[in-house]
């Protein structure tokens, strides 16, 4: 009975390399969420001068908020797919004051199409000031 199972075990242990059959048999990932998800529409609620309570009020609480650097927050988020590759978004909130002054890190401007190009927004700093005239 072991002489006809060897073939079979021989066979199983072959397909198990090939990638089609290795990605049918591998085990079920799920996605992971972790940090502080922020959207564009909650970025472009923050204006200058808004206090830490107003910002934490649509924002979130940071998932970073150094000693170290007391007037800078944080706002982290990383996405790990089941299958595929990680995706991290930062987002850092300056303070002078207790006020608001100004927001950089992976900001995007909705009307911009990078997301739907696919590629990933550059770092930038953005100033928080008056609207200018169109």
């Amino acid at each position: 009975m072991s002489s006809r199972l060897m073939p079979l075990c021989i066979f199983l242990a072959a397909c198990s390399s090939t990638p089609e059959v290795s990605g049918w048999l591998s085990p079920y990932r799920i996605d992971v969420n972790q940090g502080n998800f922020v959207t564009q529409e909650m970025v472009a609620r923050l204006r200058p001068g808004m206090t830490r309570e107003e910002v934490r009020f649509v924002l979130g609480t940071p998932l970073i908020a150094d000693i170290f650097h007391a007037d800078r927050w944080d706002y982290v988020y990383r996405f790990q797919p089941g299958k595929g590759e990680a995706q991290q978004r930062r987002l850092i909130v300056y303070f002078e004051g207790g006020r608001l002054v100004r927001v950089g890190g992976d900001v995007v401007a909705a009307e911009s199409g990078l997301q739907a190009m696919g590629e990933k927004p550059a770092t930038r700093v953005i100033e928080l000031g008056e609207k200018q005239a169109q």
